[in-house]
């Protein structure tokens, strides 16, 4: 199969994103519902993950069925082949980066049968391959904040606990976490002397619920906050406001955005997730990411 790229408005080609190959190590069960794997192999040779506690990879999955394998060309696939033979994307925040042993660890939330990425990870031996783009990121907790806060349910967990691991000794944070029930809570967190980590069980409650209440009970504590907010988009957008009314929403001290949003596969989120954020914007208080 072969494809060339279009040119730029200068006449140049675009320069093509080369997805790179991770092999996986090992994987665990973390939780009942959530898979850890570990991914290796010369393709992650010269990875810079950077300084950002919030980086993420778009992982590539073939449909079942497909005729190719890892490596192909992403690019040469949807020249060539029908939409529904495309490798499809999903987007995970990175838990940790191994530079000396060269290994990315990625956590996976896995329901059953349920998508592509959670029945992936369940399967997954070593020796399994797959191509990913990134790393990306924006966020990293601020060394000259007062205090942190730190709220998401268990898409914003990996997120949320490579934060931990890089927030200075004694530094002060609030994290709230909400998950399905006690058997979800992980034990592995680095919780430092100034952490106060509070588990939110939201049971058969709605995705959110429970964390948008916990963040408003807050009394939040006064000087310069850093708030890290991720998760549910309709979650994040009620304590969006509610932070912002709160006068805690300094666009430079901030990290807002909805990872997923009920109802929707990641495809539609995404193909929708700028208007959101557009919308966010335009009720003031900075931009969403």
């Amino acid at each position: 199969m072969t494809s060339q790229p279009a040119p730029t408005g200068d006449g140049r080609p675009p320069r093509k994103r080369t997805p790179r190959i991770g092999e996986v190590v090992r994987s665990a069960w973390i939780t009942p519902h959530m898979v850890r794997v570990v991914l290796g192999g010369e393709g992650l040779t010269g990875l810079r993950v950077g300084e950002f506690t919030d980086s993420y990879v778009k992982l590539l999955f073939p449909p079942a069925g497909a005729t190719y394998s890892v490596p192909y060309d992403v690019e040469q696939i949807r020249a060539e082949l029908p939409q529904e033979q495309w490798p499809v994307t999903r987007t995970y925040t990175v838990r940790a980066w191994d530079p000396a042993a060269g290994e990315l660890t990625v956590d996976f939330v896995h329901h059953g049968d349920e998508g592509v990425a959670g029945p992936w990870a369940a399967a997954a031996r070593p020796g399994d391959r797959i191509q990913f783009m990134g790393p990306g990121g924006g966020y990293a907790p601020r060394p000259d904040a007062d205090w942190h806060l730190l709220a998401g349910d268990e898409s914003a967990l990996p997120a949320i606990a490579a934060t931990l691991d890089h927030l200075p000794l004694g530094a002060r944070a609030v994290v709230l976490v909400e998950v399905a029930g006690p058997a979800e809570e992980q034990t592995d967190l680095a919780v430092g002397p100034g952490v106060d980590l509070r588990w939110l069980h939201r049971g058969d409650a709605e995705p959110g619920t429970a964390l948008v209440s916990a963040v408003r009970a807050l009394a939040l504590p006064t000087g310069s906050g850093h708030v890290f907010v991720h998760g549910e988009a309709h979650a994040v957008r009620e304590l969006r406001r509610h932070l912002r009314a709160e006068g805690r929403l300094d666009p430079a001290w901030t990290s807002v955005s909805g990872y997923w949003r009920r109802g929707d596969t990641e495809d539609r989120w995404q193909a929708t997730k700028r208007e959101w954020n557009a919308a966010l914007e335009a009720e003031g208080a900075g931009p969403a990411r």
